[in-house]
Formats: structure tokens, C-alpha cells, sequence
């Protein structure tokens, strides 16, 4: 008989406890072990119950949620699941970069009716991330090494226009680390769709906006895709790319129920294969589930490049390993190289 997984739940809220708690427990396999109200109760509870995973909140008295995870990722290999305000996105990016692996957002009213609206998005990243393969990582930007190999200069070669990135678990510090990695502005539209729910896309385009060189911000319709410029797919959307008579534009979509995530990378991918063709790179980062592995496959069927983040440096080797499976994957890379993979399949004299 399969283990269950234990969970212990860190909230200074008695109401969200036992919410948190009712939503997990009805979930065969997943066993709540006990709670705690702060930081300090949290870690004496992580060493006498054991527990496979940590739900927590951010904002407790005593000792906050920031405390906890740096103490949590310097003593135990756990998986913390971020439960926290929407309008708390700013300390949700911070707590993913501290070590986070995700976050399930609270709404904004107290009412039981809406807490409870996360049942499923709870429960489905907490069976994810414990039946995944979660590991440590390191923010790219940390490493120097990938500064100096993509250098300050380039001269462009060949025609790549656009690449198009997707990500999950672990992709805001990994889109974070690429996007800073670069030391000039490359003549590259770059989209992305970060699987992230509504009301903490704006924020996140602005973080990385003050770390890179290329304009990055939160999608909007019918905005122009322009090199040098990032757009983030927005939270709960779905983003695809369509041609007009002057210029290729984005659409901002409501949910569409053929996609599981929203935003979609097969949605997004699909719609950008046949516009640029070889034009197109397409690069499928950490994350859990399979999200971008049918969108590759017509990417390659219209002539574009697919790249891979490699099992070594993914937080969670679920749509990378899928990606990998179809047979469509050009390259396999750790987190480090990506960057640099980039400017080479662009035709950029460094």
C-alpha cells in the first residue's frame, strides 16, 4: 500500500487551518498531520512530525513565513506550497525565490465559499509536488559564468524572430535568471506563457522588468509583438498570436476548456508555429504536467527549433521530461546554458 503523504499546514488563521486542512483531507492519500500558527511552531512541528510537505502562509506573527523557508531550505529538503493573498504577489515572488516550489493564491474575500474556490488547485499541487521529483535549484542569475560566455556584443546572422518560452514550478526565478542573463538587447520578440493564476501576472512582468534590458510586461490584446520586448501571458487567459495586414498581434482569450492550464504553452506554441516557422524557437522550462508537449510537435512540423531545460537543474522534470518524450526536443540543456543556447540559434556573432 502506497504511503500517504504528509502535510503539515502553517497558518496564524484558526478559519484558513481548518479550511486548508478540510480541502487536504478529503483527498485519498494525503494525510494533514498536525498545523502550526507561526514560524517558531512550524519548525518545531517539521522536526517532531516529519511531514512531507509544507503549506504556509507569509504574513504570522512571531516568526513570518520568509523566516521559515530560508530556515526550511538551509536544514530540510521539503516541498513548501506558498497559500497567500492575491494581494500579496509582490511576497509570493519573493518566498518562490527563497525556495517556495509554488503557491496556490486565496481570495480575496474571507467567506467560506470562496476559500474554498482553491480546493482543486490546492490539492492538485500538493499531489503534484510530492509525487514529482522536487529538488534544490539555484537562481541563474547567481552564476556569472553564463554572463561572461553570452558577452556584450552581437552581430545577427540568420532570421530567428521569435522564441517562445513555457514554464510552471520553479519558472518565475528561472525566467528571471534568463532574462537577466542577458547583457544587451537582442533583436527578439520573446512571449511567454508562466502557468500563474489572475492578479499576479502584472506584478511578476514588472519584477522581471527591473531585471532585464528587454521590456517585459503583461500581455495585453491586440498589443504589436515587438523585438526586444517580453510579453507575459496573463494570468487565467489564454494568449495566442494571430497576423493582421500590418503586423503579428496578441489575443487575450477567456479560458478555453480544451487547455488544462491557463495560461496555455500548447495554445501559445500552436499559434506562433505557423506565423514564424523557422523563424520560432520554442523552449520548455520546469514545470509539472505536459503542458507545451503538443504545442511542440507543430512547431517542428513548420520548421522551428525546440529546446529542453535538462532534469539536472529543473525544479520539478515534468513538462521538460514530456517534451523530451515526443521526439521533438533539438537540445537538452541545464538552466545555466539556456541563455547562451539562445543567442546561438538566433546567428549572433558574440
Amino acid at each position: 500500500m502506497k504511503k500517504a503523504v504528509r502535510v503539515l499546514v502553517v497558518d496564524d488563521s484558526a478559519y484558513s487551518r481548518r479550511s486548508i486542512t478540510r480541502m487536504l483531507e478529503g483527498v485519498p492519500g494525503i494525510d494533514v498531520v498536525g498545523y502550526a500558527v507561526d514560524g517558531e511552531e512550524g519548525i518545531r512541528q517539521v522536526i517532531s512530525l516529519k511531514p512531507d510537505l509544507v503549506t504556509l502562509d507569509l504574513e504570522m506573527p512571531r516568526m513570518d513565513g520568509f523566516t521559515l523557508l530560508r530556515i526550511l531550505a538551509g536544514r530540510f529538503n521539503l516541498p513548501v506550497i506558498v497559500v497567500s493573498a492575491r494581494s500579496d504577489a509582490e511576497k509570493v515572488f519573493r518566498a518562490l525565490e527563497l525556495g517556495a516550489v509554488d503557491f496556490v493564491a486565496k481570495p480575496t474575500s474571507d467567506a467560506s465559499i470562496d476559500l474554498l474556490s482553491i480546493t482543486e488547485d490546492l490539492q492538485y499541487k500538493v499531489r503534484q509536488a510530492v509525487t514529482a521529483q522536487i529538488k534544490e535549484y539555484h537562481r541563474l542569475s547567481d552564476h556569472h559564468g553564463t554572463r561572461r560566455a553570452i558577452g556584450r556584443t552581437a552581430r545577427r546572422k540568420v532570421g530567428l524572430e521569435l522564441v517562445a518560452i513555457a514554464a510552471s514550478t520553479g519558472g518565475p526565478p528561472a525566467l528571471q535568471g534568463i532574462l537577466s542573463a542577458f547583457e544587451r538587447i537582442y533583436p527578439l520578440a520573446i512571449v511567454v506563457a508562466q502557468h500563474m493564476p489572475s492578479g499576479f501576472t502584472k506584478a511578476f512582468a514588472d519584477r522581471l522588468n527591473r531585471a532585464s534590458l528587454f521590456e517585459v510586461r503583461e500581455a495585453q490584446d491586440g498589443d504589436q509583438v515587438l523585438a526586444g520586448q517580453v510579453l507575459l501571458a496573463p494570468g487565467g487567459s489564454q494568449m495566442v498570436l494571430e497576423q493582421d495586414t500590418a503586423a503579428t498581434r496578441v489575443r487575450v482569450l477567456p479560458p478555453d476548456p480544451v487547455y488544462r492550464y491557463h495560461p496555455s504553452a500548447d495554445a501559445l506554441f500552436s499559434s506562433c508555429a505557423p506565423l514564424y516557422g523557422s523563424r520560432m524557437l520554442a523552449v520548455v522550462l520546469t514545470g509539472m504536467g505536459n503542458d507545451g508537449s503538443q504545442g511542440i510537435r507543430l512547431v517542428k512540423q513548420c520548421g522551428g527549433q525546440v529546446l529542453a531545460e535538462s532534469e539536472e537543474s529543473s525544479v520539478v522534470y515534468g513538462m521538460p521530461r514530456e517534451a523530451v518524450a515526443t521526439g521533438c526536443v533539438d537540445r537538452v540543456v541545464p538552466l545555466d546554458d539556456i541563455p547562451r543556447m539562445i543567442v546561438e540559434y538566433g546567428g549572433f556573432e558574440q
